[in-house]
């Protein structure tokens, strides 16, 4: 009776990373909300508000490449986001998985009010990954992405 018990334990599919990235608003509680707020909103002069920003931002090829290298490099140095400037610093997260990654950015692009969108893929992420940046090299990347096209 034990062994059958144990067996049927072991057999049982635990969840995997990939099973956790799904909710990527938890993902996003746990690791951005401190700064960005639980809504996305920002804290006014230290932390940009991403709700309603990230969606149009993601809506081309370069705006997709340009968040998810903010998520995995960071930034630093002033940027304006919704008409405000802001000099803080955001560490990078590149240590999460690109799965995770993808859901996170899923999530923000989906604020405020939808449900998240699918517009960020792990594999995406991975390739994305490949190019290492420095966190100023990021608001280099933004400055030609708000020339090419301007950001919210």
């Amino acid at each position: 009776m034990k062994k059958r018990l144990l067996a049927a334990l072991f057999s049982l599919s635990l969840p995997t990373g990939s099973a956790l990235a799904a909710d990527g608003a938890g993902l996003f509680q746990a690791n951005c909300s401190a700064c960005h707020q639980a809504d996305g909103q920002g804290v006014a002069g230290q932390f940009p508000p991403l709700a309603g920003r990230v969606g149009k931002i993601a809506a081309t090829p370069e705006g997709r490449q340009y968040v998810i290298a903010v998520a995995l490099n960071g930034l630093m140095g002033p940027i304006t986001a919704a008409g405000n400037t802001y000099a803080s610093f955001m560490p990078p997260f590149k240590t999460l998985p690109d799965d995770q990654i993808a859901a996170v950015l899923n999530h923000v692009a989906g604020l405020p009010s939808g449900p998240d969108a699918t517009v960020f893929t792990a594999d995406e992420v991975a390739t994305a990954r490949k190019e290492a940046l420095t966190p100023p090299a990021v608001i280099e990347k933004r400055k030609a992405l708000d020339a090419q096209h301007p950001l919210p």
